[in-house]
């Protein structure tokens, strides 16, 4: 039988996933490679605390660490899409997770919040080659719409699974010795990653008609880190600021040149003719909107645990199992749902049920350091977002042809990840401005010493709340910090928010969008990628 990459194999068991050479060393680099690239991604959430109190750092810079990450990542995901596509995406991976290797020894022996960036951007580059690189490696050995379901939950578990891990290893390294060790165990991690991914992965590539789009790399990074830059500078600078306004319009107007660009390139980064298909454009909308809601939700724990109520990394650690571990836990659980459920209600489910669980972060109390009203929101949020990751790459693959997986792939990724960037902007946007006007308003009425008033007031306009909440008991400006507490409390209780009604509109996008949408029928191991073993195309059948 031949299949439609031009391969050939043989009906029957024979051809099945067990039989067939690289197929489990595949899947097993491919897991490896997208475990340490959230690791790396993940880490730094249960060490805000420690990075505020070792490196001095205030509210945006504290998001800049999360955001160099995903920033690298969402800019150079096509490009490295393309790389993959060109010059294998085994050797794509190897390459991305010697970076991290580089950006983590960097990340380790950081002396100040600056450099920090810098080892965070340089992992973010690593794991923007690891992500599409791993996914469309999986779905280059899957011959069957099972095998391939099954594939994606493994690889989306693993994706949750190196989320949940690093708080963890955080906690274990804060308590043990100091932060920087953590990132000594994610050097030795990425350099597995590069042994399992030469030694055990299947070589595939995709080059027919791939070349690189320079001008669509340099509009689309320009006009994204522009943008990204006035979203996170813009609560603490002011929205009004002359360089805040025109990041925002220059930016704007790179990400329109991109367009452009993309409609007339005879080999572009993002091939704008995936979006004339229904149920890859509905998924990609609510990739970045829901991934906003699940991410910023995650930033704003671990914003309320550590720099606010300033609570031991290990206790940091307990919410974040419960928001990433059920997508490792419910590994087989996900892949047969993937094979017996229409994607449209898996990801309406899914959005819901992070919805409910941030709007139940609303009502949490930051004066109350109890873990357990954490872990009935937490737990909602991790579920939805098991049910949600896996269904949206779903959705993505099965609705291409397999000529433009890796395009589709990397875009997938990018867009997945864009929500992932903006959720922590977003967040500490809100948040920060929220807990700014607050403390300011609730500090002029408040009945303070003249000087412990006059230093609040100086500290608070130079760097935040999250600042004052930090003060030593006997410095200058630390009788307010109650007053911060409240108000950083406040701030994030209202980003909580943000997070439950992005959530809602994704699930209400998912079902209005979906209605009618049809899909290439399952496939099973006898047949061909899209056709019956004579050759005709099979029947759709409704989503």
């Amino acid at each position: 039988m031949t299949l439609n990459n031009g391969t050939t194999t043989s009906s029957g068991p024979s051809a099945g996933a067990a039989r067939r050479p690289g197929y489990a060393g595949t899947l097993a680099a491919a897991s490896c490679a997208v475990f340490v690239a959230q690791l790396a991604n993940a880490l730094p959430a249960s060490l805000n605390g420690l990075f505020q109190q070792d490196l001095g750092t205030h509210g945006s810079q504290l998001t800049w660490i999360t955001a160099a990450f995903m920033i690298a990542v969402v800019v150079f995901e096509f490009t490295f899409g393309v790389l993959g596509d060109l010059f294998g995406r085994r050797r794509l991976i190897a390459a991305g997770a010697a970076m991290v290797v580089v950006g983590s020894i960097v990340s380790s022996l950081a002396p100040n919040v600056q450099t920090l960036w810098v080892g965070a951007a340089l992992n973010g580059l690593g794991a923007g080659a690891m992500f599409p690189g791993s996914l469309t490696m999986i779905a280059d050995v899957a011959r069957s719409a099972r095998e391939r379901a099954r594939a994606i939950a493994l690889w989306s578990g693993f994706l949750s699974a190196g989320a949940a891990v690093s708080p963890l290893i955080g906690g274990v390294f804060a308590k043990i010795g100091s932060w920087r060790g953590s990132y000594l165990v994610l050097v030795a991690l990425a350099l597995a990653s590069v042994l399992l991914s030469l030694t055990m992965a299947k070589e595939s590539k995709a080059a027919e008609g791939r070349r690189l789009d320079v001008p669509g790399q340099i509009t689309f990074a320009l006009g994204l880190i522009l943008v990204l830059y006035a979203a996170v500078e813009g609560p603490e600078k002011g929205w009004g600021e002359p360089d805040i306004i025109g990041a925002f319009a220059v930016g704007a107007c790179f990400l329109v040149a991109f367009v452009l660009i993309e409609r007339r390139a005879d080999s572009p980064i993002l091939n704008l003719t995936l979006f004339k298909d229904r149920a890859f454009t509905v998924g990609s909308i609510v990739a970045v909107i829901g991934m906003i809601a699940f991410l910023g939700a995650c930033f704003a724990t671990s914003m309320w645990l550590g720099p606010v109520q300033h609570q031991d990394p290990l206790r940091v650690a307990v919410p974040f199992l419960l928001l990433q571990g059920p997508a490792f836990v419910l590994i087989p659980v996900v892949s047969r749902l993937l094979h017996k459920v229409a994607p449209n209600w898996l990801l309406t489910t899914g959005f819901l049920l992070m919805a409910v669980g941030s709007f139940l972060c609303t009502r949490l109390d930051v004066t109350d350091t109890s873990l357990t009203p954490f872990i009935l929101p937490t737990l909602l949020i991790g579920i939805g977002f098991a049910l949600g990751v896996s269904s949206i790459t779903a959705v993505a693959l099965n609705s291409v042809p397999g000529r433009l997986a890796g395009m589709a792939s990397a875009t997938t990724n990018m867009l997945r990840d864009l929500g992932f960037a903006l959720g922590p902007v977003v967040v500490g946007a809100v948040a920060l401005s929220r807990a700014g006007d607050t403390f300011s308003s609730n500090l002029a009425g408040a009945d303070l010493p003249p000087d412990q008033l006059g230093a609040a007031t100086e500290i608070g306009q130079a760097a935040g709340p999250i600042a004052i909440n930090s003060l030593p008991p006997d410095a200058p400006g630390a009788a307010a910090r109650s007053i911060a507490l409240d108000a950083l409390g406040s701030g994030y209780s209202l980003a909580y928010m943000v997070c439950a009604v992005a959530a809602l509109v994704a699930a209400i996008v998912t079902v209005v969008g979906m209605a009618g949408v049809r899909a290439p029928q399952a496939l099973d191991t006898e047949n061909t990628a899209g056709k019956t073993p004579a050759g005709q195309p099979q029947a759709p059948t409704a989503v």
